[in-house]
């Protein structure tokens, strides 16, 4: 609840604040501010989009989402990283351009709108800092950036106030978009990672294959899966194969599995001398198959 009233709130300052930007920037004909303004309203529309996502990702399963939404936030997260890389690269675009040709600017009206800016957005930046979805991170991101953008551009003006650098105003957007950029391109691979159902970052297949074999009455495991529907719910299915009361060795794997982080899982029970016919049951993830041998007590 508290992240989505977050992200609106987000989307409604930056909304008003890309139009009271525009006019700066056309009344003080500084490029660095017009830019801002763009990247702004597109920073608008992915906080608009995340938030509908984002109050959809909360809906409860059913027939048809049997996991329920939770991945509707990682696609907001998707969409909102893929503005802002376009947005950097835009932002790069027409900094070099002004390299080349520098343009007259007024720098009090600069100061004056960087020192409002520097403000507005660091009370956004400042309600958006709680949550812990990617979704939010991106949004928080867009924030944390806006912040940043300002506080340069304020020094910037300041700078150009008493040494009429003009080519301060185009390193300074150049600068901050590289940052930009960068952490998008960190933050799509999070998202990318999940819907490729890549093992969440901090778990180990093996190592947690160690740790249910070491369980008494645990004979083997195999068709280990690890998956994470956002980033935080991890899901794991595999098949134990066991001769003890299958009751009592759920309850200890469930309970292993949890301390690793795995909230959900879905277990199968093979008694040793039952059959499992699936090609890969006998594969081990090192990529070189191993003999198979029963422990005898």
């Amino acid at each position: 609840m508290k992240t989505e009233r977050n992200i609106l709130i987000a989307f409604l300052l930056n909304l008003f604040f890309s139009i009271f930007e525009f006019v700066g920037g056309i009344f003080t004909g500084s490029v660095a501010i017009v830019s801002d303004a763009v990247h702004d309203i597109g920073d608008a529309a992915s906080i608009g989009i995340a938030y509908f996502l984002e109050k959809k990702s909360k809906k409860q399963p059913n027939s048809s989402y049997t996991y329920g939404y939770t991945r509707y936030s990682v696609i907001g997260s998707v969409i909102t990283t893929l503005i802002l890389l376009v947005g950097s690269i835009g932002v790069i675009y027409n900094a070099v351009i002004r390299l080349f040709n520098p343009a007259e600017i007024n720098y009090n009206g600069m100061i004056i709108f960087a020192v409002v800016g520097v403000c507005v957005n660091f009370g956004a930046a400042f309600l958006t800092r709680e949550g812990d979805s990617l979704n939010q991170k991106a949004v928080n991101l867009h924030m944390l950036e806006d912040v940043l953008g300002w506080v340069v551009v304020l020094i910037g003006a300041v700078v150009m106030r008493f040494t009429d650098f003009k080519f301060i105003d185009p390193i300074m957007s150049v600068s901050v978009a590289v940052f930009i950029f960068i952490n998008a391109i960190k933050n799509l691979k999070e998202a990318l990672d999940l819907f490729l159902e890549k093992s969440p970052h901090n778990m180990s297949v093996d190592e947690i294959k160690e740790h249910l074999l070491e369980i008494d009455g645990v004979l083997d495991v195999h068709h280990i899966h690890l998956w994470s529907m956002d980033g935080h719910s991890n899901y794991a299915t595999m098949h134990i194969v066991t001769n003890k009361e299958p009751h009592h060795i759920k309850e200890a794997v469930r309970e292993e599995l949890s301390e690793h982080g795995i909230g959900h899982t879905t277990l199968e029970l093979e008694n040793e001398n039952e059959h499992c016919d699936d090609k890969y049951c006998h594969v081990s993830f090192e990529a070189h198959p191993h003999h198979h041998h029963h422990h005898h007590h």
